[in-house]
């Protein structure tokens, strides 16, 4: 019965869409507010239905329900609960039901708390109910995940057992609202092209909405990278993959939308980029898609299901790009042009820095997508790994480093870079002492990590100064707001942009087979292994070690063995310090010639890891505060019209 509703509700939330894109064109179009009203009623229907379907999909894995397929193929009745309902997101089928979710989610919100000109949200609402209709069919038609499957089975297969995991449990959610909540911005540019609204407009209508996508986009990619250090075992947390650039690409283009939208309302400047950028953020998004879930290509992350499915996305990703770019080519005129300014003002940094920001875009896009062309061309499979990346895109974000803390010191449309060079003389005396101290720390560091660093210590020193200079003259809430959010993000770079030199001069990996007793050494630290003992748990078997570090402190890495799938794992085994962190694994046991059993270790030091981590909280926090600014201001707007 779950099924058979299940599937009733994916088909009502796809009747909803449609009718959510229609009444709501009719009613902008013609005028008609009966029928702008009931799209958006519409855009609640769409919403309780993929709810409830979601609902029901959790209450199908809590209850084993293996006559369901998605259910057989990603649980089993050993699997603890918190996993039996994560699972419900966890593979293809689940996470693209979630998707369509948030789809119908910003749908309602658009309708409810969309754009202040009534014309344009109900415009913006029927091409949200345009994207919900397509992925909504792509659901309901080819990827239902309330498919039967006959003779059920007693077992279910499991989850993969690495995403397993409690990041993984709000990875995805946070991820598909940074993905899915981009739409909403392009929806607003669609409308916004369609009834010829200013630039000036747009960009005030769309902010919010980037802001909130980008924050959510910026948590999820975090998340996902801290996941990877320590459940991966790979001993990194960025290493170039598809599945990550596929997130990484929204990012850096929401990243110089926020940028771009504000230079757009507040002076008018670069209207046309500005909505480019929404359009081709949400583009890229859905390129993410195609490349996660067609099976054109490996990773640990992706999804690696049939090209038929790919097909399905790559028509919607065509409807899109299509759609979308073909518009703003047609109606890009009547946004309207900014007014001049100078090479030194902030409109001209800001510009710099979308510049930057669009081209690491491109250079990230072009690796991820080259194997694909070459191997569609007959040629032999090639791999564009972190050499590529790290010689093609690092050098673009160390200048966008460099220009950051810039901006916020120059005046809109006339020049004054003397002036801010001089607001900024004190960080001139901070990067020296905070590159040498870098230096000092990262000995023997290569020289674009201490560069780097420096680099850090600038965006650090520059965000201090910002909120310094500019806290007495923000004499509203919401300007303080936006101040301290503008500060905490430049400040969360500069912290990311330390903790990844670092990372990039640690010690080489010390690799060792050993028995209970014996010890190993890395970055002047003793560890000695006591014992590995028996440490199995609901669904799994397990050896956990316990290393004594010198000095105080067990470190204990697990080998797990997840008998339903059939893998092992290993769970890394984490000593902290503010120094960095002691990163142990341990591997299959080795049968020594007295008969003694010795195991595999893995050892590694990263140096200021914790940066990386503060930084990415700091980026978040920024972001709310500037949501919760930009809340302020459409409140303060609205009272001001009552």
């Amino acid at each position: 019965m779950i099924a058979e509703l299940g599937r009733f509700l994916i088909a009502l939330a796809l009747v909803a869409s449609f009718a959510q894109m229609a009444l709501s064109w009719v009613g902008a179009s013609a005028g008609r507010d009966a029928f702008a009203r009931a799209g958006r009623a519409a855009t609640l229907a769409a919403l309780a239905s993929s709810a409830a379907a979601f609902a029901l999909l959790i209450a199908a894995f809590i209850q084993s329900d293996f006559s369901i397929a998605y259910v057989a193929g990603h649980s089993h009745v050993d699997k603890p609960l918190f996993y039996k309902v994560t699972a419900a997101w966890g593979g293809h089928e689940g996470s693209m039901l979630l998707w369509c979710g948030v789809l119908a989610l910003f749908g309602y919100g658009l309708a409810r708390i969309g754009p202040m000109d009534v014309n344009l949200r109900t415009r913006a609402v029927s091409i949200q109910g345009l994207l919900q209709t397509l992925f909504f069919a792509f659901l309901a038609f080819a990827s239902n995940p309330f498919d039967r499957l006959d003779p059920a089975p007693l077992q279910g297969l499991d989850l993969n057992p690495i995403l397993q995991d409690p990041a993984l449990a709000f990875h995805p959610p946070l991820l598909y609202i940074g993905y899915v909540g981009l739409s909403a911005a392009f929806a607003i540019a669609a409308a916004g092209l369609i009834q010829k609204t200013p630039g000036r407009a747009l960009a005030r209508a769309l902010r919010p909405w980037a802001l909130g996508a980008w924050t959510s986009l910026t948590a999820g990619i975090s998340l996902g990278a801290w996941w990877a250090y320590y459940e991966l075992g790979w001993g990194g947390w960025w290493f170039w993959d598809p599945v990550e650039n596929a997130s990484f690409m929204p990012w850096l283009l929401g990243a110089a939308l926020i940028h771009s939208s504000i230079a757009t309302e507040k002076r008018g400047a670069f209207p046309g980029w500005t909505i480019f950028l929404a359009l081709l953020a949400y583009v890229l998004s859905i390129l993410g898609a195609f490349l996660v879930r067609s099976g054109v290509i490996t990773s640990v992350h992706a999804f690696a299901l049939d090209p038929e499915r790919g097909v399905w996305i790559l028509g919607m990703l065509g409807v899109s790009a299509v759609a979308g770019l073909g518009l703003f080519a047609a109606r890009a005129g009547s946004l309207g042009e900014g007014e001049g300014f100078e090479p030194t003002s902030r409109e001209a940094f800001i510009g710099a820095n979308n510049l930057l920001l669009a081209a690491t875009a491109g250079v990230v896009l072009v690796g991820t997508i080259y194997p694909l062309f070459i191997e569609l061309a007959g040629g032999a499979p090639v791999s564009v790994g972190p050499p590529y990346f790290d010689a093609a895109a690092t050098p673009l974000l160390m200048v966008l480093l460099l220009l950051v803390p810039l901006a916020p010191f120059l005046p809109w449309a006339n020049g004054g870079a003397k002036p801010a060079l001089k607001q900024l003389r004190a960080v001139f005396l901070l990067i020296p002492v905070a590159a040498t101290g870098i230096a000092f720390i990262l000995f023997g560091a290569p020289v674009m990590a201490v560069i780097a660093g420096a680099l850090g210590a600038w965006a650090l020193c520059g965000a201090v100064m910002d909120v310094a200079n500019h806290w007495r003259t923000a004499k509203s809430r919401a300007l303080r707001l936006a101040l301290s959010g503008r500060t905490l993000a430049h400040a969360g770079l500069g912290f990311i942009a330390i903790g990844a030199a670092a990372d990039a001069s640690r010690p080489a990996d010390v690799n060792r087979v050993m028995a209970p007793g014996e010890a190993i050494e890395i970055a002047g630290r003793t560890l000695t292994l006591r014992d590995v003992r028996r440490a199995d748990g609901p669904n799994f078997l397990a050896d956990r070690a316990t290393l004594d570090v010198a000095g105080g402190g067990t470190i204990a890495p697990e080998r797990r063995y997840y008998w339903a799938a059939g893998q092992h794992t290993r769970e890394v085994g984490l000593g902290s310090s503010l120094a960095g962190d002691l990163y142990l694994s341990i591997g299959e046991a080795r049968p020594r010639e007295d008969g003694s059993a010795a195991y595999e270790v893995r050892a590694a030091f990263h140096p200021l890891v914790w940066m990386l981590g503060l930084g990415a909280l700091m980026i978040v926090i920024g972001g709310l505060l500037a949501v919760a600014s930009q809340i302020l201001i459409r409140r303060g707007r609205q009272e001001g019209v009552a």
